[in-house]
């Protein structure tokens, strides 16, 4: 079985309350980016082997290195803990080719975990619901549970709590741009010593009709408060969130806890968009992970 776990960004990050346990509340639109994926294949097997001896999981993976032993991978964190809870999950081969950059904001090790799971429950006939496969894979992670369902959700508490909801970015361009420094969340969360006096902006505004609308010149409560803390000590980041609204974007965001920046665009039937693009992704050449159009969502 083969999948294709995808990247997403955020509408909007708002950083409500610290609370006693250390973890703090969050307000977030969640989209998920189908465009820019990684690759996971995992095949039920008899006892696999590696390196002469008996394992339960052969994990072979490709493409962009990650510093971690594969039993600290949110993939096998993800085997273990299901093989642990359900009998049924038997061995499995897994090859895993990772093209989302890690420490970019784009939950790519959470949609990693979410997409093993949802293979697993396939693979041996769990009969798990989506509902029960966000509850399962809520421990490896607050965004695993959004991987599952997959479409735009505004999220709450640490961004575990969904609602799915209508929004249509239907035929608008999206640029993604990661530059090669990463901001760890620890460093993002460092920064933040003030909260919003009222909570709930994204809430509020989230039955207006067009994307654009709610998105475009002042962003209102459409900010994503690591900006703040992250933009100082990264420049770079900040010259780019410049760059893509100079180049025309409606709206613009560092997504999640950086470093990727994106820009919404509108089609611009005089062709101005897309010179100013052209030069952008010029000076950005090594750094675009992404130039797409959005299309439905996947249900």
């Amino acid at each position: 079985m083969i999948l294709y776990p995808n990247c997403k960004i955020n509408l909007g990050l708002r950083v409500i309350r610290k609370r006693e346990d250390g973890y703090h509340d969050l307000e977030t639109v969640f989209v998920p980016i189908y465009g820019l994926h990684d690759e996971l294949e995992v095949r039920p097997t008899p006892t696999p082997s590696l390196k002469g001896r008996e394992t339960d999981i052969l994990f072979e993976q490709e493409g962009i290195a990650v510093d971690c032993p594969a039993e600290d991978n949110l993939i096998v964190k993800c085997y273990r803990l299901f093989k642990a809870k359900y009998p049924k999950v038997g061995n499995v081969a897994v090859r895993f080719k990772k093209n989302i950059p890690f420490g970019a904001g784009l939950g790519g090790g959470s949609s990693d975990a979410a997409h093993m799971a949802i293979a697993l429950n396939e693979l041996f006939e769990l009969g798990l619901t989506k509902e029960e496969l966000a509850a399962a894979v809520k421990p490896l992670g607050a965004d695993c549970p959004f991987f599952i369902y997959n479409i735009p959700c505004y999220a709450e508490g640490i961004g575990e709590q969904l609602t799915p909801i209508a929004l249509d970015l239907k035929g608008l361009r999206i640029i993604l741009i990661k530059p090669e420094e990463g901001v760890s969340t620890r460093e993002a969360y460092s920064g933040i010593t003030k909260y919003p006096e009222v909570a709930g902006q994204i809430k509020s505004v989230l039955d207006q009709a067009k994307p654009v609308d709610v998105l475009s010149g002042e962003a209102g409560p459409f900010v994503n408060d690591f900006e703040e803390t992250v933009f100082p000590l990264h420049p770079q980041i900040a010259a780019i969130k410049k760059r893509l609204l100079d180049a025309g974007a409606f709206y613009a965001s560092m997504s999640g806890s950086g470093s990727t920046v994106f820009g919404l665009f509108e089609n611009d039937a005089e062709g101005r968009t897309d010179a100013n693009l052209r030069t952008l992704k010029q000076q950005f050449a090594t750094m675009v992970l992404l130039d797409d159009t959005f299309g439905k969502w996947k249900a």
